[in-house]
């Protein structure tokens, strides 16, 4: 084991074997796992190869994936994901948000595995990843919102598809916009540009007011659990009284054929 200097601190460094040692695995099986690409390659002084802890923690992590029910092709998909996400110091620029009230949270990948069980698959990662809800800092993954983050866990856990969370974050995040952008007209157009910062509470307030009412009417309506299943006398057909006719043709119940 040795060390080595950087410019911003001292890192710890490991031969293959005291890798291998650290980790709790045998060196063929860390060799392995640099053919499959697993890990970053390492620093090279010669012929020696040396890592540091930051490979010892991708090790950690691709063994509690392991434990969890991924395979090494899955966590490869995972870790290429990862990799060419986005730094966490880009969410600012990618959301637009300088000071957000949002808390994010510091995730290793096998928690986040634990949030969202059998449903972080490569497809989700990079959907979230590109909605921005996901950003990559070292070893670490960053949430950039507690609250997202705890309600698409319970939406998941209700038994919805974690794709379909985030196609539904991704509309959601349309129609936020749109609301933004009419609050930021109104208090520029009546009150002065710089009124937004003071006034966003009123924003939201409204906001959360609008929806709730929202949801109100469409309990009151029933048509929050879907449209009713047709009986026999709304399909739009009558009893068969001549045996002789044949056969409808085909969408000629009066239902819409299924495409």
């Amino acid at each position: 084991m040795a060390t080595h200097e950087t410019e911003a601190k001292t890192v710890r460094e490991y031969r293959t074997e005291e890798l291998a040692e650290a980790a709790g695995i045998p060196v063929r099986t860390l060799r392995f796992y640099r053919e499959r690409k697993l890990l970053p390659p390492p620093r090279r002084e010669g012929r020696i190869a040396w890592y540091d802890d930051h490979h010892l923690a991708r090790l950690r992590t691709i063994a509690a994936l392991l434990d969890r029910g991924h395979t090494l092709g899955g966590i490869a998909e995972l870790t290429a994901a990862f990799e060419n996400g986005r730094d966490v110091g880009q969410l600012g620029e990618l959301l637009g948000i300088g000071g957000s009230e949002e808390t994010p949270v510091r995730l290793t990948p096998e928690a986040l595995a634990d949030y969202f069980e059998g449903e972080v698959t490569p497809e989700n990662l990079a959907a979230s990843l590109d909605l921005g809800y996901l950003a990559t800092d070292g070893d670490e993954i960053v949430h950039v919102s507690r609250r997202l983050l705890d309600v698409s866990s319970a939406l998941v856990r209700e038994g919805v598809p974690l794709s379909a969370v985030l196609e539904t974050g991704r509309r959601v995040r349309e129609h936020a916009d749109a609301m933004a952008l009419l609050f930021a007209e109104l208090t520029a157009a009546h009150i002065a540009p710089d009124a937004l910062q003071r006034l966003r509470p009123l924003a939201k307030s409204v906001v959360e007011a609008e929806l709730t009412m929202a949801m109100d009417r469409l309990l009151a309506s029933g048509s929050a659990a879907g449209p009713a299943p047709a009986s026999a006398g709304e399909t739009g057909t009558t009893p068969a009284e001549d045996t002789d006719a044949g056969p409808a043709p085909h969408g000629a119940s009066g239902q819409t054929p299924s495409s």
